[in-house]
């Protein structure tokens, strides 16, 4: 293979690749020279300089791999390679030490009053009564996310003799148990933690979810860290509570804008800010370029990268026959993922028709498993991970095969269990993924978009008054499909909307009469 090394990386990693390939280093290339020259490489390592745009993928002739040394992959148009069969590998682990050991100083700056006691030695000030601090010492931490760098925060919270209770809504509590941390709700971890940290991806459901109303559960002397990502917090709400002393202090390594520009929460004592360097230490660096040099020197070898974050490379034969059902099984699983109630522990997925008759869905079953478990972690997941990531969390998985399609050439039916709930859906590919049964309902749905999913009973008025109370709330309903087992029994109801459904008009339409429940997703 022939490297080339983009952006700057440390040399411990290209002494690696020197050693097993063709390098070329070229930290300063262009965009324009990087189109002209990238189809000559098997291989490109970038950081965040070098942008892999579509242009760029395109005229990647012989382009197998491109390796990100670091997490964030957002300049690699992943699209483009996927749909050019290019791998695209990051390096996530590398960081998790590192941002869990930023996390502690935060904890500690605030605790102690560090920041501010250092302005004011440097001022030639002496005001040692004014930073009366606080012991970590038998406080209770509160985790929010429990992935890989909430877990590290814990481990080394208890070396400081701190209690942990955690919300992660998709941990298992076997898995809890292991860690030695007790699994509650998020109400539960603001009203009892004395120090609160924040580990879970920006996404439409966490966004702002730390905001006026959380806030007013916490302690007075609470304190809390956001070394995640920048918006979960509502920072209008945050400079509300610290300026009003509603709570004890806080500490932000990221920004809803960054830089954070004539931020109001800079004119405050009682915050620690750091320019979004949780993750700059030599070590994650060092530990990034190994990792990157590894994954590109294993697929040199034949073997199979750990963090891919697309699609695996697969000969055009097959790639031809499951691409369209590995979009289907993707959609599935994500429309499983989010309407079923409480933690997935088991799944069932069964191949039916033309597609039991391959010889490798194992493919397939994974794209499953990543629609499942994409927007409910905070890891990179793919469909090389996703099987190992699912059987981590606890999940139990179940494949099979039948000749009977139910009147299609091909069909898929994957079924997810919690301890309360039970949910299945069906579906194929005419043209474009569609779902065809719901709980044993038949439909006629494109999963994609804002949806809704209402179970209700089969009387008269029922679909009107939820249609009533969407457009109160201005929701407008693109398509609308409705499944039944008998007039008058139960009924369910899937709709294509235009725009997300507030979470205060799910509940109120709990509320209705003989609706039994009611589920937003996106897909």
């Amino acid at each position: 293979m022939k490297v080339l090394v983009a952006d700057a990386i440390n040399e411990d990693g290209i002494a690696m690749l020197k050693n097993e390939m063709d390098v070329v280093v070229n930290t300063t290339i262009s965009p324009e020279e990087l189109v002209a020259t990238i189809k000559d490489f098997d291989g490109i390592v970038v950081r965040s300089r070098t942008k892999m745009t579509k242009e760029v993928i395109e005229a990647a002739d012989n382009l197998k791999i491109i390796a990100r040394a670091g997490v964030g992959v957002d300049n690699i148009d992943i699209d483009a390679a996927t749909e050019n069969g290019v791998m695209v590998v990051n390096s996530p682990e590398s960081t998790s030490i590192t941002v869990a050991e930023h996390t502690m100083g935060l904890l500690l700056a605030m605790a102690r009053k560090i920041a501010i006691a250092d302005k004011s030695v440097k001022d030639n000030k002496w005001e040692k009564k004014k930073f009366m601090g606080v012991e970590l010492r038998g406080k209770t931490l509160g985790v929010i996310g429990m992935g890989r760098i909430g877990s590290q925060v814990v481990n080394r919270c208890k070396a400081f003799e701190m209690d942990a209770i955690v919300y992660d809504p998709y941990l298992p509590d076997d898995v809890a148990e292991q860690m030695g941390v007790r699994l509650t709700d998020l109400n539960t971890v603001l009203k009892n933690a004395d120090f609160i940290t924040i580990h879970v991806p920006l996404t439409e459901e966490t966004k702002h979810s730390i905001s006026d109303e959380q806030f007013d559960l916490m302690k007075e002397n609470a304190f809390i860290v956001n070394c995640a990502r920048g918006g979960i917090i509502d920072e209008e709400a945050l400079y509300t509570a610290l300026s009003e002393n509603k709570i004890g202090g806080a500490a932000l390594d990221v920004y809803e804008n960054e830089p954070p520009k004539d931020n109001k929460l800079t004119t405050l004592d009682n915050i620690v800010l750091t320019p979004h360097i949780a993750a700059s230490t030599k070590e994650a660096q060092k530990g990034a370029a190994i990792i990157v040099a590894e994954e590109i020197i294993d697929l040199n070898k034949g073997k199979t990268p750990k963090n891919v974050i697309n699609l695996p490379r697969i000969d055009n034969r097959l790639k031809n026959e499951l691409k369209p059902y590995m979009e289907v099984c993707e959609r599935l699983g994500s429309f499983i993922s989010q309407s079923l109630k409480g933690k997935v522990k088991e799944v069932e997925i069964i191949y039916c028709g033309e597609l039991a008759s391959l010889q490798n869905q194992d493919i397939l079953g994974r794209c499953v498993l990543k629609g499942i478990l994409d927007s409910i972690l905070n890891s990179s997941v793919n469909t090389v991970n996703s099987l190992n990531m699912a059987k981590t969390r606890g999940i139990k998985i179940t494949e099979g095969k039948t000749d009977n399609a139910k009147g299609y050439d091909s069909l898929v039916k994957v079924r997810a269990k919690s301890s309360k709930d039970s949910f299945s859906a069906e579906g194929t590919f005419i043209h474009e993924p569609k779902i065809v049964k719901v709980n044993e309902y038949w439909v006629d749905v494109k999963p994609s978009g804002n949806m809704f999913i209402a179970k209700y009973k089969d009387v008269p008025g029922t679909i009107g008054l939820i249609g009533t109370k969407l457009g109160e709330y201005k929701v407008n309903v693109g398509i609308m499909q409705v499944g039944r087992d008998v007039a008058g029994g139960e009924a369910i109801m899937i709709l294509t909307l235009d725009h997300p459904v507030p979470d205060k008009v799910i509940k109120e339409l709990i509320d209705l009469d003989y609706v039994f429940d009611a589920t937003k997703l996106k897909l």
